[in-house]
């Protein structure tokens, strides 16, 4: 038993409500379950309306497998708990006091579930398959399916978009260093997206747009302070390395900047050649230098093609020749591919646009990063193969994202009693108790 198990129990009500009492003896009538408190922080439900004996209440339900988890999680010196009303428990193993020292009406649902509900829930949770839901989903009606992942889309997109208002915040409501920080790690892609975070943090952004549009000075702060200059000696002897960082040792002093990233900040395990570390700074100083403003630059474009044209900047001629410093390649580099560029959307900027969404309060950004990642080809990787064998729709990156989203946030975790499928199968062929 778990405790999620509970909750479903407590919100849709699946328990029989016959003679309800609290362990004390008093008639219990749930007026109103009240609402699932998302934030972890909290009662489980808030704005619930409980008849207890002869007076209504109307506040907080906190859930537990045992009562004595009250006791254990220190609830009673936490102010936030004096609002709870009721107290709903599996098994009623000791008396529950408020912070006050009064006593805590408390429910116990244990027997009162009905058996078949509590073998269903076993069923999912302790499945052996990768997805629990596995063999039960041909009972399944696609809509549910559908419905699943416009949820687990709109969750996924709240996630990285959370990250980008951390940043915002961070940034002072500054949505110009944001991006660029957004931007960043996205050419870090997940390899190196650390090293691309810690990159920003040692080139400052109102330096970047000095230096804009002079190539070889920014050049050379862009690649110097990534420590991609540092080669072998035999190496710096290459005209283009000694110009370039003397360049960058001369506006490193002089603009006082940080010490540059060590070579230790990249990573190259597992990479090919036009995947390296001096690729994509390649790439993302070719965007830095092709768009002034980064911010209006992205928003003003409309159609995956126009987002494709922002990205996609040549990059400095030798590192179209080099994918690292004094490694030349046997052939020319390509620039972004189309597959690259499509990271960007799903990683950059989706999340930047959802965000601005969620901060101006306008759902027509947030409407339109879903349109983006419809319009986009769907992503082909081992967890939307497997959903797609299961008979999941798989059209878009959209549909992509939604489907990760499932696999990471519900499947993984087994929060089937969340998730609309899961949902499905439990009420399937069950009326409450």
């Amino acid at each position: 038993m778990k405790e999620d198990f509970l909750h479903y129990l407590w919100r849709y009500q699946y328990f029989g409500k016959a003679g309800l009492l609290t362990t004390t003896g008093e008639a219990v009538v749930v007026l109103h379950p009240g609402f699932y408190n998302r934030s972890n922080a909290g009662p489980d439900f808030t704005g619930a309306r409980i008849r207890i004996g002869d007076t209504e209440w109307v506040g907080s339900v906190e859930l537990h497998l045992k009562a004595s988890d009250w006791r254990r999680h220190q609830h009673q010196h936490d102010a936030r708990y004096n609002q709870v009303v009721l107290h709903v428990v599996w098994e009623n193993d000791e008396p529950v006091l408020r912070e006050e020292g009064t006593l805590m009406p408390t429910l116990e649902l244990r027997g009162r579930t009905a058996l078949p509900l509590q073998a269903k829930y076993q069923e999912l949770v302790w499945s052996q398959e990768v997805i629990p839901c596995a063999p039960q989903l041909p009972q399944v009606d696609p809509v549910y399916k559908s419905s699943m992942m416009d949820k687990t889309l709109l969750e996924r997109l709240e996630a990285k978009a959370k990250v980008v208002l951390e940043r915002l915040e961070q940034n002072k409501q500054d949505w110009e260093s944001t991006v660029y920080q957004t931007m960043a790690a996205g050419f870090g892609f997940k390899i190196n997206q650390e090293g691309f975070l810690r990159l920003v943090q040692v080139l400052p952004l109102g330096l970047v747009k000095r230096y804009r549009h002079s190539a070889k000075q920014l050049e050379a702060l862009v690649f110097g302070q990534a420590g991609l200059l540092q080669a072998g000696q035999a190496e710096l002897q290459e005209e283009y390395l000694t110009s370039m960082a003397k360049e960058h040792q001369y506006l490193a002093k002089k603009h006082s900047l940080p010490p540059a990233l060590p070579q230790s900040a990249w990573n190259y395990l597992r990479l090919r050649p036009a995947n390296f570390p001096a690729v994509r700074v390649a790439q993302w100083l070719a965007v830095l230098q092709a768009h002034e403003h980064l911010w209006s630059g992205l928003v003003a474009c409309e159609t995956k093609q126009e987002y494709h044209a922002f990205f996609k900047q040549v990059p400095p001629r030798y590192w179209q020749q080099h994918y690292g410093p004094g490694k030349p390649a046997k052939t020319p580099l390509p620039g972004m591919g189309d597959e690259s560029v499509d990271g960007l959307l799903i990683n950059v900027v989706a999340p930047l646009l959802v965000a601005y969404s969620r901060r101006i309060d306008k759902g027509a950004f947030q409407e339109k990063a879903v349109d983006l990642l419809e319009s986009m080809s769907k992503e082909h990787n081992s967890i939307t193969r497997l959903f797609t064998g299961l008979g999941f729709p798989h059209r878009s990156a959209g549909d992509s994202q939604a489907l990760l989203g499932l696999y990471h946030g519900y499947c993984t975790p087994r929060k089937c009693v969340h998730c609309v499928v899961g949902h499905r199968l439990m009420k399937q062929n069950l009326s409450p108790a």
